[in-house]
């Protein structure tokens, strides 16, 4: 079974034009076929589904028709609504030239991006504590830092920057490339010179003219209150530096919180459940309870069934965004005892006896 369009691209079905257009353009520079750990059957699936859900009317059709809506519409046999596979047409399928001009570095005027630093993933645990009030980590990462050598440009001091022999001064690679989507000219990022147009005479002895050179780092990240598990904290260009003074990519961390056995988290809130005697549901009583900011008191009115939730407002788990915590529920279970004296046997009966 094929996958959904908007699944593949990871946006909702109600996603604006520019949520679709951004989520491809970050999808497509991931996947390219060119780019180390690239991958070309990816690449082309999310080509398809961007070219259907960045034209309206496509859109439009799969949206009532699903998958089989290329022969539903208006445009039924020419494939994809009449899209021309031998070639991007100006105006067509949702500003395909600008984005293969983002990708591929094909704009106008021989202007070629530079490539940026790679983006890093790690992970981090904290303790459900944590959770609470937030904590400072220590990430320790062997990365690819600005030389200290060259600053960053790849050049050796008191050498001359000069137009690169590589790509003419251009900054770009221009090959052919054969697609699904047709053939096409493809513009890639010189990599002698990182698409800046220029190189020095003389590489830096330190790190061979790259400008980057392999460091043990500790980086400090402050997580949030309120951060639930699984959650990931975005730090700009603490990823990798990038290569001839290029920016660095981001640093992404994923955090995981330990599981403990008291505090049960749903939301922002908290759940606990606390045993109570029997006498205690009948004739009420105020019991203790743990939460996150200690023992507090908590009132058990007469005539409480087993089962019963009771809210202690705002000691449950700070909201991540905007002020105020959640509630903490605890849960009253009615502990009927398995054993009972004589006594206590004979006194329940007469309890019975009076209608109780």
């Amino acid at each position: 079974m094929s996958k959904d369009f908007y699944e593949i691209l990871g946006v909702s079905k109600d996603a604006s034009d520019e949520e679709i257009k951004k989520a491809y353009r970050k999808l497509a520079h991931k996947y390219h076929p060119d780019k180390a750990g690239g991958d070309e059957e990816k690449f082309k699936e999310i080509n398809g589904a961007y070219q259907v859900l960045s034209d309206k009317a496509k859109r439009q059709q799969y949206d009532q028709f699903g998958q089989t809506f290329d022969g539903a519409g208006p445009d039924a046999g020419q494939g994809f609504g009449g899209f021309d596979f031998g070639g991007f047409q100006s105006g067509q399928a949702g500003g395909f030239e600008d984005i293969f001009s983002d990708i591929f570095g094909a704009a106008q005027g021989g202007f070629s991006r530079q490539e940026s630093g790679r983006d890093i993933q790690v992970d981090t645990e904290i303790n459900f504590e944590d959770v609470i009030s937030g904590v400072e980590k220590k990430i320790s990462l062997y990365k690819r830092v600005v030389c200290d050598s060259c600053g960053g440009s790849g050049g050796e001091a008191g050498s001359k920057e000069e137009k690169c022999s590589s790509c003419g001064g251009s900054g770009q690679i221009r090959r052919t490339v054969k697609s699904i989507l047709g053939t096409f000219s493809q513009a890639s990022v010189c990599p002698d010179c990182n698409g800046k147009g220029k190189s020095f005479s003389e590489k830096c002895k330190k790190c061979g003219g790259d400008g980057r050179r392999n460091e043990d780092v500790e980086i400090s990240v402050s997580i949030p209150a309120g951060i639930n598990n699984g959650q990931s904290i975005s730090l700009s260009g603490q990823g990798e530096a990038g290569p001839h003074g290029a920016p660095s990519g981001d640093l992404f961390v994923t955090v995981h919180v330990r599981p403990q056995n008291k505090f049960e988290r749903e939301g922002d809130n908290i759940i606990t459940e606390e045993k109570i005697k029997i006498t205690q549901s009948i004739l009420g009583d105020k019991i203790e309870v743990e939460t996150v900011d200690g023992k507090v008191k908590m009132k058990v009115p007469s005539g409480t069934r087993s089962g019963e939730v009771f809210r202690i407002r705002s000691k449950g788990v700070p909201h991540l965004r905007g002020g105020g915590r959640g509630d903490h529920l605890v849960k009253v279970i009615v502990d009927t005892p398995r054993s009972l004296s004589r006594a206590q046997k004979k006194l329940i009966k007469e309890l019975s006896e009076e209608g109780l």
